[in-house]
């Protein structure tokens, strides 16, 4: 099987399993949204979870694996099954020591964070105080979700992508059930919702262990610290955390600026983001994760021209995907909040005020999406300064979009600053990365964008006419609104599915050879 089946293959599985995650987290939203609204608890609520979450998505999902799965691959490609073995204790012995400290630093400095991170929350009496009690309960989330990053890393090297996507699922459950059985047991209800985090984190964590065991990786203490691929790991992960997790700060610096606008800003941001983060956790991270360890070896292999071919592979099947996810999430902003979100303590004006941060943010869906894919291109390469470099000068220009735009667009002047930083970002990988290993095939990728944005115009003239049939503002009509967002997008899907056929897009014919594929077994 070649590369692209691989990556291609692994890319749907890691999609299938995340869709289920999504969804159970737009349930999550859904639930927290009609509970607690969108103001002072929420606030708190999102600041608090910003901090750990932040951590694990720029340190241990971003950094760690970046760093760890090249290492990782090379040794089990050079050295066999046995070091590999060795070296993953290793690792999860380390990880373990270090995340513990950083959980407690945490909890005992979590005034200053939160002061550092979200000054405006004193202005408003109790706010801080909260934020401060949430983030001490939550921060331990990142000692269990780094180690199941770890674990992560381990099991997408041997091609084991399912059980890593689906443990999400068991996070979002926990803090639905948390929100509707312990809040009544709290003087203030939303902190059921930490507590649900933090179980959330150990159900994760106790899932994958099993797993790991069941593929030859029965993970134990091993404290031989000075091994040189331990080192090699911990010197990709500095530069590392800034280079894949830049995106992730920026979203981290638009909730402390938000924290300074009207209130709901912070909880505006929060929910355009989740929504966001669907067709980007879904597909994108999906095809980043399934080609980062096909590159890896590949490089370990000294195998550069496999290697460009999939790295131009990953970047088509993206442009594939988040182009029309970028069209759809434009068109349905307001029908999506008005159907998920409306009701209870979520008016027609919060979701208008979120639908307006996410349509800011979906702009960006693509050069986010690419971004991911590049970056750890360069950590296979064992090039780990120009992803840093390139990621400051974004975070600098997010800054400053941010301080120009927050005063005439609130929030979303935050939403675009971040997208426009994302871009910056992209094209300069883009320009470094052809510059270090030549052409890329960049003629075959503009190719696959254009037909892939030609097919998607019909698209969201078909989805937006027939959103149109329906007033998003009335609160309630659920079965109303669900029946034609639902037809919107499934013609929108087919309208696509259709349009990238008959444009023969590369990318369309591979997706559809590899479900004939599976239908034939």
């Amino acid at each position: 099987m070649s590369e692209k089946h691989n990556i291609a293959r692994a890319a749907g599985i890691l999609g299938s399993a995340t869709m289920l995650s999504r969804i159970m987290g737009m349930a999550r939203d859904m639930v927290v949204s009609r509970l607690f609204g969108a103001g002072f608890a929420t606030d708190a609520f999102f600041a608090a979870f910003q901090i750990p979450n932040m951590l694990r998505r720029f340190f241990a999902e971003g950094a760690l694996t970046s760093a760890f799965v090249p290492t990782f691959s090379a040794t089990l490609t050079r050295r066999g099954e046995e070091d590999a073995r060795e070296l993953a204790d290793i690792c999860f012995t380390l990880l373990t020591i270090v995340m513990a400290g950083v959980a407690l630093a945490g909890i005992i400095f979590s005034p200053v964070i939160v002061g550092l991170m979200f000054p405006g929350f004193h202005a408003t009496p109790g706010k801080f105080e909260l934020t401060v009690l949430l983030n001490r309960l939550m921060f331990p989330y990142i000692f269990f979700i780094s180690l199941v990053a770890l674990c992560m890393g381990i099991l997408n090297t041997v091609r084991h992508f399912f059980t890593p996507a689906i443990s999400t699922v068991f996070l979002n459950i926990s803090m639905i059930l948390a929100a509707l059985l312990l809040r009544g047991f709290f003087q203030v209800p939303i902190t059921a919702l930490a507590v649900g985090v933090l179980i959330g984190g150990v159900l994760q964590l106790v899932l994958q262990l099993p797993v790991l065991w069941s593929n030859g990786f029965p993970l134990r203490p091993r404290f031989r610290f000075g091994r040189p691929e331990v080192r090699r790991i911990a010197l990709l992960m500095l530069p590392s955390v800034f280079g894949v997790g830049v995106y992730y700060l920026n979203i981290a610096v638009g909730a402390i600026l938000a924290s300074l606008l009207p209130q709901g800003s912070v909880s505006y941001l929060y929910y355009a983001q989740r929504l966001f983060e669907f067709p980007q956790g879904v597909f994108t991270v999906s095809v980043a994760q399934a080609a980062l360890p096909s590159m890896s070896r590949q490089a370990a292999e000294g195998n550069m021209a496999g290697m460009k071919e999939s790295l131009t592979f990953g970047l088509r099947l993206t442009l594939f995907i988040t182009i029309p996810a970028m069209a759809g999430l434009l068109v349905c902003a307001t029908p999506i909040f008005s159907l998920l979100f409306m009701g209870g303590a979520f008016d027609y004006a919060k979701a208008v005020n979120s639908s307006q941060a996410l349509v800011y943010y979906s702009l960006g869906l693509s050069f986010v999406a690419l971004t991911r894919v590049l970056a750890p291109a360069f950590f296979a390469l064992g090039d780990t300064r120009t992803p840093v470099w390139t990621a400051f000068v974004a975070f600098l220009l997010n800054l400053g979009f941010s301080l120009a735009l927050m005063g005439p667009l609130k929030h979303g002047g935050l939403a675009l600053a971040t997208t426009l930083s994302a871009c910056a970002n992209m094209v300069m990988l883009l320009w470094f990365l052809r510059r270090k290993i030549g052409l890329l095939g960049g003629r075959r990728v503009v190719v696959s964008g254009l037909k892939a944005l030609i097919s998607a115009v019909p698209m969201a003239l078909s989805v937006y006419y027939i959103c149109l049939l329906c007033d998003w503002s009335l609160a309630g009509h659920k079965a109303l609104k669900a029946l034609t967002l639902g037809g919107a997008i499934g013609a929108g899907v087919a309208v696509y599915a259709v349009c990238a056929r008959l444009v023969r897009s590369e990318e369309a014919l591979e997706v559809l050879s590899m479900i004939k594929r599976k239908l034939g077994r």
